[in-house]
């Protein structure tokens, strides 16, 4: 599927996520500063927890409800080895944060 664009760059404070809704998936895309822009999954797989909620700690993301964090390359918990969540390339063109879904 091609990129799918889901924000301007300003409209994501750094340090912040936009959730993001695109033919039924939820998506957390998050400003990382610099002009880093990551996506993921909305959903912690641990108990539901709101991604877009969460906070970064360098290129990782915790979620708020319990703690387990996520890196915003690979998808991998921290916490617990056998839980992940879908990444998401992503880019800016122009004025537009994009997201290649598959």
């Amino acid at each position: 599927m091609p990129f799918v664009r889901v924000a301007r760059p300003d409209e994501i404070p750094a340090g912040h996520a936009l959730l993001v809704e695109n033919n039924g998936r939820s998506l957390a895309v998050f400003n990382c500063g610099g002009g880093r822009f990551a996506a993921c999954g909305a959903v912690c797989p641990h108990e539901d927890g709101p991604l877009a909620d969460g906070w970064l700690e360098g290129d990782v993301v915790v979620c708020p409800w319990h703690g387990f964090d996520f890196d915003l390359a690979t998808g991998q918990c921290r916490v617990d080895e056998g839980l992940s969540i879908p990444i998401y390339p992503v880019r800016v063109e122009g004025d537009a944060v994009e997201v290649d879904l598959p």
